[in-house]
């Protein structure tokens, strides 16, 4: 079977993606495959500064602007300032493990950056949508509980870990909603779900799962984990598909489709989780 690799992008000339977290480690990757196969990449960043630093000399056409994902009136301010159809966003920004915090709504914060926040955006961006929605999600998401009466985590005792994996089982629920509803409308948009595996990102620094660093048979580099994303962005799959590396767990290799855990199956629950997140980010129902 041939390995799909970032050298058979397609010309991509005339494509505009957005991406959100696209000033380092997997997303930056991906917006620098995407620029050299032609596309018009916007980098929805928090740190502009930092991303401008990062695209340096790059080749392409690059356009960095400030999104901050886990603040829903920065959120808010990027789609009513963005003008332009936009042929694929890519929802990549996200944090793992980090310490109880909450956003300037009051929102818990990590939730809000790997779920809340994508959901307000895509919702937002989708009348100048073209092609299709990616949304970064991770294996986690096996492991992950909802609680549709408690997705901000203020009744139930925060856990980091908890709480990551219960945002990226929401994720694959909100593309499952999303694709229903884009289906039901008669669209051609298509929402798709991409996990890198398990990359050597700075994203488990802090978390207790860091150990899997020194795992090297467990963890594939920034390239092959960015190798997901720009095929799910690219390439002709389904929509609804769950792409992620072909290895032993998904962990490493090389992107396929695959299928997210039954939880994130759940058409019934997707829907209520939908309901329940439009009231919270005074998104659209």
């Amino acid at each position: 079977m041939t390995r799909w690799t970032a050298d058979q992008l397609p010309d991509l000339t005339g494509t505009t993606v957005v991406i959100t977290g696209a000033g380092g480690g997997i997303g930056l990757v991906t917006t620098r495959e995407l620029a050299r196969s032609g596309a018009h990449v916007v980098l929805a960043v928090r740190d502009v500064d930092k991303a401008r630093r990062a695209v340096a000399g790059l080749p392409g056409d690059l356009d960095v602007r400030r999104l901050d994902v886990s603040d829903l009136d920065s959120i808010r301010a990027f789609a009513q300032s963005y003008t332009g159809d936009i042929d694929v966003l890519i929802n990549n920004a996200g944090v793992m493990d980090i310490p109880a915090a909450r956003t300037p709504q009051g929102l818990d914060l990590q939730t809000t950056t790997n779920y809340f926040g994508p959901f307000l955006l895509t919702n937002l961006l989708l009348p100048r949508l073209t092609d299709r929605v990616v949304t970064v999600s991770s294996q986690l998401h096996r492991f992950g509980k909802l609680h549709l009466d408690d997705l901000d985590w203020r009744t139930r005792k925060y856990n980091g870990l908890a709480v990551y994996e219960s945002s990226k089982l929401a994720v694959v629920l909100f593309s499952l909603e999303l694709q229903r509803r884009l289906t039901a409308a008669g669209s051609q948009i298509r929402s798709i779900v991409a996990h890198p595996g398990v990359a050597r990102t700075g994203l488990v620094d802090h978390s207790k799962l860091n150990i899997v660093n020194r795992l090297p048979f467990l963890v594939q580099d920034v390239e092959h984990g960015a190798l997901p994303l720009l095929y799910a962005a690219t390439q002709d799959v389904p929509g609804n598909a769950y792409v992620g590396p072909d290895g032993l767990f998904s962990f490493t290799g090389y992107p396929v489709v695959r299928r997210p855990g039954r939880a994130g199956q759940d058409s019934t629950v997707a829907r209520k989780l939908w309901q329940a997140t439009a009231a919270l980010t005074g998104s659209v129902e």
